[in-house]
């Protein structure tokens, strides 16, 4: 019996390290001591004084990007052109009273002008076209000419129908449904037609027509 109480006293496993039972019993079952409610209110405050420190910061970066977008988006790929230069080749060869728009807002850009006057001989007829984008981003076609069947007039005229007219700025001008579906503004004078059509609205479309006067030069 003595031997055998021995053995189980000199077995590593029947011992016990230094210091009290319950702070060995704490260390095996891997307790942890709870945090202070103070600690987890600090930790909680930290966190939301980080998230409101930064809320201005991504709010400012948001409106960066959204005023970029919105002074670039509309504008993109637009380029506007002076038609001072074909207007003026045009009224210095026409055989007649150059008509053009005239006081038309900025928010009706110039994006094409072309004439062929540059090969018209004396007496030859000549023809003026100027292209617009309008304030609703669509297309307003400009076109005078002394020749019904140019290109430009034909290509919109023939085949339309007649859909009444409109008095426009004093000038009755006569309204007509392209084969494009497209609404077409004309009239004719002394033989010279002007014609004002495109994508862009009937209003629209009637602002450029109320603006056709004569050059002055």
């Amino acid at each position: 019996m003595g031997g055998e109480v021995a053995e189980r006293c000199c077995d590593p496993r029947c011992m016990t390290g230094p210091g009290p039972t319950s702070e060995h019993t704490t260390d095996r079952t891997g307790e942890v001591p709870p945090v202070s409610p103070a600690i987890q209110r600090a930790n909680r405050m930290n966190a939301a004084n980080m998230v409101r420190s930064l809320l201005p910061l991504v709010v400012i970066c948001l409106l960066i990007v959204a005023w970029q977008a919105f002074r670039s988006g509309p504008d993109v790929g637009v380029r506007t052109v002076d038609p001072s230069s074909s207007v003026q080749l045009a009224a210095a060869r026409a055989g007649y009273q150059l008509l053009v728009p005239a006081g038309l807002d900025e928010d009706y850009r110039t994006t094409s002008a072309r004439t062929d006057a540059g090969n018209a001989g004396e007496g030859d007829p000549v023809t003026l076209e100027i292209g617009y984008l309008t304030p609703e981003e669509e297309y307003a076609g400009f076109v005078v000419s002394d020749d019904r069947d140019a290109d430009p007039l034909a290509a919109v005229l023939d085949g339309a129908q007649e859909q009444g007219s409109v008095d426009l700025a004093g000038e009755s001008w006569t309204r007509s449904t392209t084969v494009d579906g497209e609404t077409a503004l004309w009239r004719e004078a002394d033989g010279v037609t002007a014609l004002v059509t495109g994508s862009a609205s009937d209003e629209e479309l009637e602002t450029v027509a109320a603006a056709v006067a004569p050059y002055r030069g």
